[in-house]
């Protein structure tokens, strides 16, 4: 009888556990692509979610300026709280799941965005105002036609910082199984191909969100490259 022999796992790179492993992204892609949507998805729908209560409540802070201290001290503090502590005091009214996390990073999003948008519309020059309402501009057209065409640029740059401070933060959604590429870098920290390639793509996603807001503001004020050029 010949004598028995242990089965041996092969040497490969998953095997000797290192940072950089073909093999790894060969058997992990979909894993990898699903994450990265989902992490994507939350970022623009949270940083949306944000951008949609910011707007208001910065025009309420500057047509009521007893109004801003309250409004920008409120959101400064939200964004105080630890991830953990505001996702656990929210649970009880929104549940275990994605609108948690939405909602929440949403919140977070508001320091910036508020700031940023009421220091744009802080910006549009007093006699440009009062020209265009001698022109017969009302409060809605002046709002479209004048304050958010001048505001843009600190807007746009309130925007790019919420949004890849947003794709960092969405990986603490990782305690609510709702953290795209953070489930796969929480899930086992000492797996180094897997930790790699996830912050990896926490990066790319980052610098490529970033440029491409710098790309649509670009496009929306053409006058700045000109003012620029000039």
């Amino acid at each position: 009888m010949l004598p028995s022999v242990a089965p041996t796992s092969p040497d490969n790179c998953l095997t000797r556990n290192e940072w950089i492993c073909g093999k790894y992204y060969d058997t992990r892609r979909t894993e990898l692509t699903d994450a990265l949507f989902q992490h994507l998805g939350i970022v623009l729908a949270s940083v949306a979610l944000g951008l949609v209560i910011a707007i208001p409540l910065a025009l309420l802070a500057r047509r009521y300026r007893k109004l801003e201290g309250l409004i920008v001290g409120t959101t400064t503090a939200i964004y105080t709280i630890p991830s953990l502590a505001l996702f656990s005091l929210m649970v009880p009214f929104t549940g275990l799941g994605l609108r948690t996390v939405l909602i929440g990073l949403g919140l977070y999003s508001l320091t910036i965005l508020v700031r940023g948008i009421l220091d744009g519309f802080n910006t549009v020059p007093s006699d440009v105002r009062e020209s265009a309402r001698g022109m017969g501009y009302g409060a809605r057209r002046m709002l479209w036609r004048v304050d958010i065409p001048l505001a843009l640029p600190a807007i746009m740059a309130a925007l790019r910082v919420a949004t890849v401070s947003t794709v960092a933060l969405t990986t603490v959604g990782s305690i609510l199984d709702y953290g795209g590429l953070g489930d796969l870098l929480i899930s086992d920290l000492t797996f180094k191909a897997q930790v790699l390639a996830t912050s990896t793509l926490c990066i790319a996603l980052a610098v490529t969100l970033d440029l491409l807001l710098v790309g649509t503001q670009r496009l929306l004020t053409p006058w700045t490259r000109a003012g620029a050029a000039s």
